[in-house]
């Protein structure tokens, strides 16, 4: 259950964790995790409307 409470906390669906950690290095690794998930659903969703829309 853990993973899909980061995924939540990177895509702002649930508040960060308190506790974590606060330095400028995990700050920059949750920006790129956001980004590559993010990057990773816009492709699923292209994927999606080019399997249902191909003739």
């Amino acid at each position: 259950m853990g993973v899909l409470k980061q995924i939540a906390e990177y895509l702002y669906l649930r508040k960060p964790d308190p506790d974590r950690p606060k330095s400028n290095f995990v700050k920059y690794m949750h920006g790129i995790n956001r980004l590559s998930i993010l990057l990773f659903l816009l492709a699923l969703v292209i994927l999606i409307i080019k399997l249902a829309f191909k003739k």
